[in-house]
């Protein structure tokens, strides 16, 4: 049988550990060979065939291990490693959704909160939203960005992710759909090679209720991928996305590997890979990394 992929297993390794029973499980599924350990108790890595005839699928697994909070990921054994990381910033590598946070300090959460729902799930056109939301904020004093920053926290697993990926040489990039006032802080706080996000429009210390054309929205984070491609001379296969909302389901459905992290309903119906369960370190596990080969920021 002709192993031509992994199946990964991962759980959050602050919640619970990965028994071998568990990983047998999934052996029998897929009839792989023996599981190679990643980080133990953490995530291991089992070689098998594409499946297919004769073996689960991948949403059949899913659907087995979901229940035992286990991530279950399957990629191609050949080139792994990515090149290129794309990463969507709000509910990805941060914790929270920054304009969220803004708004709340500014006394109109949840009417932004609301909108901010719809889009992300995909029932609301992303600009539209974006720019029905800051219109909200006009006449605020800029300010509150402080404010909000004051909140962001950022996922377990973030800055591993970039300097371990760094390390091996790969280009990251952070690119939201947020704005670039907190893009620029957490992209260096991360090490990310590079930012992209919208720019909020202010007259003096205060909110104009606009923000600059043209918006960094869905079709901007798969431009920016395909862009980052070409520059370093990279194929698609070679780069992995990973986001949480409907704005980001077009740069992972063309990413060699996309990845929907602790996502909303409409990306974990499309995208296969999912993370719903572990932290970001699982997206190194996923490209076949030991634990031994992180690097710290």
């Amino acid at each position: 049988m002709t192993r031509s992929h992994c199946l990964t297993l991962i759980v959050d390794r602050a919640a619970q550990t990965l028994g071998s029973s568990l990983v047998d499980i999934a052996r029998e599924m897929v009839k792989g060979a023996a599981p190679i350990i990643l980080s133990e108790g953490e995530a291991v890595d089992i070689p098998c065939a594409e499946p297919g005839t004769g073996t689960a699928s991948l949403a059949t697994i899913r659907a087995v291990f979901n229940g035992k909070g286990v991530d279950v990921l399957l990629t191609r054994s050949r080139g792994r490693r990515k090149g290129l990381l794309i990463a969507d910033m709000d509910s990805t590598i941060v914790a929270g959704e920054t304009l969220d946070d803004l708004a709340t300090h500014a006394g109109i959460g949840e009417k932004v909160i609301e909108i901010t729902r719809l889009s992300m799930n995909g029932e609301m056109n992303f600009e539209t939203a974006l720019r029905a939301r800051v219109a909200l904020l006009k006449g605020l004093p800029v300010s509150l960005l402080e404010k909000a920053w004051a909140d962001v926290r950022l996922n377990d697993g973030a800055r591993t992710l970039v300097a371990t990926m760094t390390a091996h040489n790969a280009t990251t990039a952070l690119i939201s759909g947020g704005f670039t006032y907190f893009t620029a802080r957490v992209a260096e706080m991360c090490g990310f090679t590079e930012h992209h996000a919208n720019i909020l429009g202010m007259a003096g210390d205060v909110f104009d209720g606009t923000v600059a054309e043209p918006i960094v929205g869905p079709g901007a984070k798969h431009d920016h991928l395909l862009r980052l491609t070409a520059e370093r001379g990279l194929k698609a296969a070679a780069t992995l996305c990973v986001g949480d909302g409907a704005n980001d389901l077009p740069m992972l459905r063309v990413a060699g590997v996309g990845v929907a992290f602790h996502a909303k309903p409409v990306v974990r119906q499309e995208i296969a890979n999912q993370l719903n369960h572990a932290g970001l370190r699982g997206l190194l596990f996923a490209q076949g990394y030991r634990l031994s080969d992180f690097r710290d920021a």
